[in-house]
């Protein structure tokens, strides 16, 4: 794939807060004006400076002629059956392509974005292991995304319709500082604007990064991927067990300072054979006792190269059963599998690939 000629970061609006943007500025230029650029970035998301009416010629000028908008391009996009939308967005900084899915639903809209471009740690039923990883997001290229979505579909992030989910490619705990300063441009009612409680985050289960983010100020809800009901089967599935295991995993969970009404997920992808059986289940449900906790269960998505069967549905039930007589257990519905949407699905997939699953 070709590449364009790399840009420092900080050459781009997106991504900047409100100090920075000051900064930029600097002293001769009133304070108000920041404010102006900052709503025009994210609130009023324009997709070109000369969209930003209420600033003076001269300033919108010389903005222009030191530093890029920083906004995503759509490079690709691939529309499922079930009416959701993957996106390939091309990155801004070096012309790197990263994933973005929209899920529409009649009550509801969700965004899922990603944090890194490919993923370092090589869960064995992921697509996106098999891609590695290449880099970390920028704070805008973070922004961005959801930034790209809002406009092209014309969403309301104040809604309480619109959920956005850190759930697509890499690990956002390896990211974590980015995606803070990102979560606090898209929480900052001059900003994006919307509720924190609509943002969650999904872990392989980073132990120290997990503890950091408990004690974030303005931080989304935490989701971690368990995928196993025993640290032996965990290994197997999920190599980051070696250096983080289930136990001490657990503890941290426990140990997490939850806000009122606030609940730990649990997600659990179902391998078919392998982590699926009513022992399994029972297992789950002695490991999560006694915390705040919701499951989801996740049938595995199919992808080539994965060794791994998804289970049946009589199996994906029989193990919610078990699972809800003790705690609170959903199956998430798969969504855009025929496009390589899906959890565990995202790699950049283009239409040759496409055909295999269609």
């Amino acid at each position: 794939m070709a590449r364009v000629h790399p840009r420092p970061a900080d050459t781009f609006l997106t991504g900047k807060e409100l100090p920075d943007l000051q900064q930029l500025l600097g002293p001769a230029v009133p304070a108000y004006r920041a404010k102006q650029v900052y709503e025009a970035l994210y609130r009023q998301n324009i997709n070109d400076l000369s969209e930003a009416t209420m600033l003076p010629d001269a300033l919108r000028a010389d903005l222009a002629a030191k530093e890029d908008l920083g906004r995503l391009k759509i490079d690709n996009r691939f529309s499922s059956v079930d009416g959701t939308t993957r996106y390939l967005l091309k990155l801004p900084l070096d012309g790197r392509t990263v994933e973005t899915v929209l899920m529409p639903e009649e009550t509801r809209h969700t965004i899922c974005i990603s944090t890194q471009v490919g993923c370092p740690v090589d869960c064995q039923f992921c697509l996106t292991a098999a891609m590695g990883l290449e880099r970390n997001l920028t704070v805008g290229e973070i922004v961005g995304q959801v930034l790209v979505l809002l406009r092209e579909h014309n969403l309301d992030p104040r809604s309480e319709q619109l959920n956005l989910v850190l759930m697509g490619m890499g690990e956002p705990l390896l990211n974590l500082d980015n995606v803070l300063k990102a979560i606090r441009i898209l929480c900052d009612q001059r900003g994006v604007s919307m509720a924190v409680r609509r943002i969650a985050l999904s872990t392989s289960g980073i132990i120290p990064k997990i503890e950091e983010l408990g004690r974030a100020e303005i931080r989304p809800r935490l989701a971690i991927s368990l995928n196993a009901s025993s640290d032996e089967q965990r290994r197997e599935i999920m190599p980051i067990t070696r250096k983080y295991p289930l136990k001490e995993l657990l503890e941290v969970c426990r140990n997490y300072p939850l806000k009122p009404r606030e609940k730990l997920m649990f997600e659990y992808v179902l391998l078919g054979g392998v982590n699926d059986s009513e022992a399994d289940a029972h297992r789950v449900v002695k490991l999560l006792a006694n915390m705040k906790a919701v499951v989801n269960l996740i049938a595995l998505n199919p992808g080539p190269g994965i060794p791994f069967k998804t289970p049946s549905v009589e199996n994906v039930n029989a193990f919610q059963q078990i699972i809800m007589k003790a705690i609170p257990c959903y199956v998430r519905k798969p969504r855009g599998r025929d496009i390589y949407a899906a959890c565990g699905q995202l790699k950049r997939t283009v239409t040759q690939e496409l055909v295999a699953i269609s």
